[in-house]
This record gives structure tokens, sequence and C-alpha cells, in this order.
């Protein structure tokens, strides 16, 4: 069905029913197929929405853009805002109990590719809440993710830059093979991590191989310094796919 990514995967949760934590970039929506790879039953996503800006543990997800993208995949999505750092955890773990009774899940799907400090959280609360985790993209190899990505049909956009040496030119651009080659050079010279793990940017994905519909978006671009900037989101749509 799909570009088989890593032939190494093991298929340890076979039709277990699944919730993924999805923020609507990248990592979390690759995470999302290779689960349904693996033999996942994805029944439900799940959105934390911090009300501030630089959050440690999690990527601040557009909101009427995922929930674009979760009409796009035909799944429910389930959201929970969240007012301060201290209470981040709490707030991941509330919104897993909700979904564990309503939808009966099993297994918490993450993006986590390289983030100690997020895969450590991450497992704690899914043992709080009684959930297995499973994270597919972690220890991925970094130099050649995004063209990975690419090949497999995952098409994203980057929506915020806060790391020298990453082109602000690239803010709301639908990334190409031109442009991984331009940053993979830009890494090795500048030192930003390639899979922008740990926020050197974040990501939108407009369009996927499980997507029904692509999402068209229009915004504008936010240029705060020489090495920040934010493709700020006005508003997304679904179209058809061709």
């Amino acid at each position: 069905m799909f570009k088989n990514y890593n032939e190494s995967l093991t298929v340890v949760f076979n039709l277990a029913k699944t919730a993924v934590l999805f923020t609507g970039g990248k990592d979390s929506t690759f995470a999302l197929h290779r689960a349904v790879e693996a033999g996942l039953d994805v029944c439900v996503l799940v959105s934390i929405i911090p009300h501030y800006n630089y959050s440690p543990l999690y990527h601040k997800p557009f909101f009427e853009g995922v929930k674009c993208q979760a009409y796009a995949l035909r799944l429910p999505l389930e959201t929970i805002g969240v007012y301060s750092e201290s209470a981040e955890k709490y707030a991941l773990i509330n919104v897993l109990k909700r979904v564990r009774e309503k939808y009966k899940v099993e297994v918490l799907v993450t993006g986590a590719v390289k983030s100690r400090f997020q895969e450590r959280v991450f497992r704690e609360i899914a043992n709080t809440v009684g959930l297995e985790l499973y994270n597919p993209l972690w220890g991925i190899s970094e130099e050649d993710y995004l063209e990975k990505l690419l090949e497999y049909g995952v098409e994203f956009m980057l929506i915020s830059i806060t790391s020298m040496g990453i082109p602000l030119s690239l803010l709301g651009k639908v990334l190409d093979y031109s442009d991984v080659v331009r940053l993979k050079s830009l890494a090795v010279k500048y030192g930003f991590n390639l899979s922008f793990e740990g926020g050197d940017a974040e990501t939108f994905v407009v369009n996927a191989p499980l997507f029904k519909y692509r999402v068209a978006v229009k915004g504008r671009s936010v240029v705060v310094s020489e090495y920040e900037g934010y493709f700020v989101i006005s508003k997304c749509g679904l179209v058809e796919k061709y």
C-alpha cells in the first residue's frame, strides 16, 4: 500500500486500537502512516493546544489546520488546551484517559525522533494511563529523513524557523527535492538539526498517502529577526487530489 521506509519494522501490536499524538507536522503524520503499516488500528487523533509560545514538550498545532487534516484522514480529532508549562503533563493524561474510555485505545503513537526528554515523558504518561507507547520514527537517520518523506508522498511546508542557517525564504513553501539538497548542505555548514528535532523549524503537512483530500492554505510570512520567522496561516480548506 505504501513504500516501506524501514524494512526492520516489527509488528508489535497488530490490530490494536490506537491513538496518535498529532500536531499536523511531518513527524506525527509520518508516524501515523508507519503505525498503519505496522498493523495498528488508528482510530483517533489527539492534539494538545498550548495557549502560549515555546512549549518545551509540544509543537503548537494550528487548530483549524489540524481539523482540516483530520477530515482529510477521515479520523476523529480529540483536543485539549493547556495554559501553562506546569500543566502540560496533566493535559495529556486527561485527554488520553478520555480517548481510552471513548475509543477503547490500547496504544499511543508519537512522532518522537531523537528527543530523549519527549520519549521519557510520553512513556511515563502512557504508563500512567495504561497505554503502550510506540515511537515508529525513533532513531531514524536524520541525514536522509527529509528525502524519504518526499519519496513516501508526505508533502509539507515550513511554518516556523528559529535557527541560524535555514533560509527564511522557505517559510510557507512546500519543500521539494532541491530544497532538501540545499538544506543538507546548510546543515553541515551551520549545524542545525536536519530533521528539525528540538524546534529548529516546524512543519505543516498539506498532503500524504492517507489523506483523502489535499489541504490548501493561505497566509503570510512574518520575519522576527535574521534567524527567526513564521508563516502565519490565515485560512485553510480541502481540495480534491489529482
